[in-house]
């Protein structure tokens, strides 16, 4: 059996990485284009491991180096958007952001050419074709294997909270899909995207790793897609529940809530005042309200099964990780929270450019409206 466990020993705790999926997408009429190879082609020597496919061609993942704190892994997160756009126009595309393409179909879509994404299509067919998906990975270093399980089962109190905050994805295949995050339901059409259960200690993490290795149900540790997930290859947590944004300033806010969650829970465990076993039920009951309604959803907290409104839970979890927040230097997020709550998500400006211009005006949003820290 292989040894994981070394992976997850760090120097520094709380260190950040940040994955973004963007739409590579036609400047004339926002459907997809499938640049992706061409992308990859022109990029410099020195960038290469920065970049990388997604499932499909018209869609290319970023992912940041190593980063000490929110504003250094911010900077890489800006500095890749510009470079995606300055491709784009260099190769004839322009990004997008939503969590799905409001109007792509499937079978329009090329898989792309390697034998890991290969794999995926052949196990999933119809349901791999239409994932037509987008999300923003957030990963946190902790300073061992079994700190990185215990803030795995901890934070999982927040998920819904997280997804609540950015969802982002109303339309799927040219229909209004009656869901703020149509990216959850079709992404949840894999196995292995479920919230995972709570687990004992690294150990009965690595058993469950390997025994998915031995029956074939997956042939790396990636190929594990859960909503919150140890990850096996850099030794992280990684936070895999919500939806692209738009906004570099509600991008920071998510980083910034994700790391003080792992920071306020490895102070909690420190002080024996953890809890890490939840109800199930509740963790999903509360995950689908995100998925489906507003801010005004009724929905039990998994911590103490209060029965509150997803706007309360929210305020909860910001009151959880203030002190976190305040520690790290991070605080001045927590207005960007409140502006959702006033405001909405990035779903509901969807929905509301929907209905003034149909989808080609939203489509043309989607790429006018990606914040790239700059004034272009």
């Amino acid at each position: 059996m292989i040894s994981y466990d070394q992976l997850f020993r760090h120097d520094r705790s709380f260190t950040l990485g940040v994955e973004e999926e963007y739409m590579l997408c036609d400047p004339a009429t926002g459907d997809l284009v499938s640049s992706a190879d061409r992308l990859l082609a022109n990029l410099e020597e020195d960038e290469r491991d920065r970049f990388s496919y997604e499932l499909i061609l018209s869609e290319i993942e970023i992912n940041t180096p190593v980063s000490s704190s929110v504003q250094e892994v911010m900077a890489h997160v800006t500095h890749y958007r510009q470079r995606v756009r300055q491709l784009g126009h260099e190769l004839g595309f322009r990004v997008g952001i939503s969590g799905t393409h409001p109007t792509a179909l499937g079978d329009e879509q090329q898989f792309v050419d390697s034998p890991g994404y290969q794999w995926v299509a052949e196990q999933l067919h119809y349901y791999a074709q239409r994932n037509i998906t987008f999300a923003v990975h957030v990963h946190v270093a902790l300073q061992d294997a079994e700190a990185a399980i215990v803030v795995t089962n901890a934070a999982r109190r927040w998920l819904a909270p997280l997804l609540a905050i950015s969802t982002n994805s109303p339309f799927f295949r040219a229909h209004n899909t009656g869901m703020l995050s149509a990216r959850t339901f079709q992404f949840g059409a894999f196995p292995r995207t479920n919230i995972p259960d709570t687990f004992q200690d690294f150990k009965h993490f690595q058993r469950v790793l390997e025994t998915y290795i031995a029956m074939d149900s997956i042939h790396l540790p990636r190929q594990i897609w859960w909503k919150i997930r140890p990850h096996a290859g850099y030794g992280t947590v990684e936070f895999r529940v919500s939806d692209m944004q738009r906004s570099l300033r509600r991008t920071e806010m998510l980083v910034a809530v994700s790391q003080a969650i792992c920071h306020r829970i490895a102070q909690d465990n420190r002080e024996s005042q953890l809890q890490q076993d939840f109800e199930m039920e509740y963790l999903n009951d509360a995950l689908w309200k995100a998925t489906r309604f507003g801010f005004d959803a009724k929905v039990a907290d998994p911590g103490d099964q209060q029965i509150m409104t997803m706007a309360d839970l929210i305020e909860k979890m910001v009151s959880y990780v203030r002190p976190s927040l305040i520690e790290l230097g991070t605080e001045h997020v927590v207005p960007t929270i409140e502006d959702i709550l006033e405001r909405g998500s990035e779903a509901q400006e969807q929905l509301a450019v929907y209905a003034r211009e149909g989808f080609s005006g939203l489509k043309h949003m989607l790429m006018d409206g990606v914040d790239f820290g700059d004034s272009e």
